[in-house]
């Protein structure tokens, strides 16, 4: 059982399961063995398009025995409800990004999972790539010293121009804080490790927006979250942080993530990338990292195998349900700290996951502790 292949079900083939389908098979630990979705013609279309073995309802991959980990591709306001059915079937589970729309919806995910003896995982897994990992080990080498500080830039006008169906980015887990701020956080946390305290303000620029393309061109969005917030992280450590992710600027000239040390500064590329070159400056001069780890596919499935290894080796996968539920308190407390005006103290708190070892194969590196 120790080297035997990982079956996966796959619940939710909208835009974003497309890059599972094409990522999990290239890594030799992983077997899609079925797909779900709500509309069962979505689910066989993607069953003949990646030759999948079995398209189904949901009911049918929780009771199917020999899926052992389901990847929840559902709209974020069904990860908690789908995730908890799975867990309750037996099931390891492996969400999408975020872990869930409620704090509440994610203790009880994770403690359902420790009563049961499973697994939860949950995206982004792009901080095991090559621009984050490269990273990592520039900061765990001391290249730039004492880290002292950090910025992360997330800005755009929102995805209704391109997405064909937008709306759930302006409910309840949406966003931009919501739908790209795990990237920012994930990274910055794998980096810098926990935060222990956040601040912040957010508004709602506009009251509604318009679909920019597909059958729904020209129909209008009601806006009910924040599209614009600005915050501040203490972490740990003691880094002090600054984060925006907005929805409502056209255009701006900022980095994704930089580092500030005692001794220089750490340009980290796209966090919602796998590749990416860092960027380092000491001595007086700006200079590309040798890059140590060679992942830069753009598919997803390098978090899902990791678990999978994990799963069988009995050792903690990277891409943890508990990372992602120290991401979920915390874009959550930039929102409270904004209505209340104060400052949020975290609840939740994580260890930095292990890097992966250096190299250019990857099966190799997900494959050790």
């Amino acid at each position: 059982m120790s080297n035997s292949k990982v079956r996966l079900g796959i619940i939710g083939c909208g835009n974003i399961s497309g890059a599972y389908l094409k990522g999990c098979p290239q890594f030799e630990n992983l077997e899609v063995a079925a797909v779900a979705d709500i509309d069962p013609a979505r689910a066989e279309a993607k069953a003949q398009e990646f030759n999948v073995p079995k398209a189904c309802d949901v009911p049918g991959i929780l009771a199917d025995e020999e899926v052992e980990i389901v990847i929840n591709l559902t709209i974020p306001k069904a990860h908690g409800e789908i995730a908890l059915e799975a867990l309750a079937a037996g099931k390891h589970v492996y969400n999408e990004k975020p872990l869930a729309i409620t704090r509440g919806e994610g203790k009880a995910m994770l403690e359902l999972a420790e009563q049961k003896g499973l697994r939860v995982g949950c995206a982004p897994d792009t901080f095991l790539g090559s621009g984050i990992q490269t990273s990592r080990k520039a900061l765990d080498d001391g290249l730039i010293g004492e880290p002292i500080g950090a910025t992360a830039f997330m800005t755009g006008r929102g995805p209704e121009p391109w997405h064909p169906d937008p709306e759930f980015f302006y409910q309840p887990g949406g966003g931009p804080m919501f739908d790209m701020g795990p990237y920012y956080l994930t990274a910055l946390t794998v980096l810098l490790g926990p935060v222990r305290r956040v601040t912040g303000s957010a508004r709602a620029s506009f009251p509604e927006r318009t679909i920019g393309s597909g059958a729904k061109k020209g129909q209008k969005i009601p806006v009910v979250i924040p599209t614009h917030i600005a915050g501040i992280m203490d972490f740990e450590a003691g880094p002090v942080g600054t984060i925006l992710t907005s929805f409502d600027v056209w255009a701006a000239n900022l980095p994704r993530i930089e580092i500030y040390g005692s001794e220089g500064t750490l340009s980290v590329p796209d966090p919602n990338m796998l590749g990416g070159t860092p960027r380092i400056f000491r001595d007086g001069a700006w200079n590309d990292l040798e890059i140590t780890h060679h992942y830069t596919e753009p598919h997803r499935g390098i978090g899902v195998a990791d678990m999978a290894y994990a799963l069988r080796q009995e050792r903690d996968h990277r891409a943890s349900g508990r990372l992602a539920y120290h991401v979920l308190d915390l874009m959550h407390a930039f929102h409270d700290a904004s209505e209340r005006g104060e400052h949020i103290e975290m609840e939740s708190t994580v260890e930095r996951p292990a890097p992966l070892p250096a190299g250019d194969n990857v099966n190799a590196a997900v494959k050790q502790a």
